[in-house]
């Protein structure tokens, strides 16, 4: 889909995509092919998984370039920064270090 990944990875409730996007696919396709593929690939690794299934949402963050190496690094230190925060209370920090405005109910259903 032409969106170059750069590193991937995440925890055990979710998953981490640095990735250039392509000027020719819009972001809610690059995600709905990702899901879906990702899912129908999960299902097959294990009778326990026939049921898995992601989300409906996403978040999604554009990245300065100069600070690449430093969501690399976020990215490989997943189990660590979790030691320490979960990734709902993670992702309400980074919500509320930009600025973005939210309603807690439609975050986590």
């Amino acid at each position: 889909m032409e969106c170059q990944p750069i590193k991937i990875g995440g925890f055990t409730d979710h998953v981490h995509i640095l990735c250039m996007l392509s000027k020719k696919i819009a972001l809610v396709k690059l995600l709905e092919e990702i899901k879906s593929h990702s899912s129908k690939w999960m299902k097959t690794k294990d009778e326990s998984l026939k049921n898995f299934y992601w989300q409906d949402g996403y978040g999604t963050f554009s990245v300065n370039p100069s600070e690449t190496d430093i969501v690399i690094q976020y990215i490989e230190n997943q189990h660590e920064h979790h030691k320490k925060k979960t990734f709902q209370e993670e992702y309400r920090a980074f919500l509320k270090k930009y600025n973005v405005e939210y309603n807690e109910r439609y975050v986590w259903d």
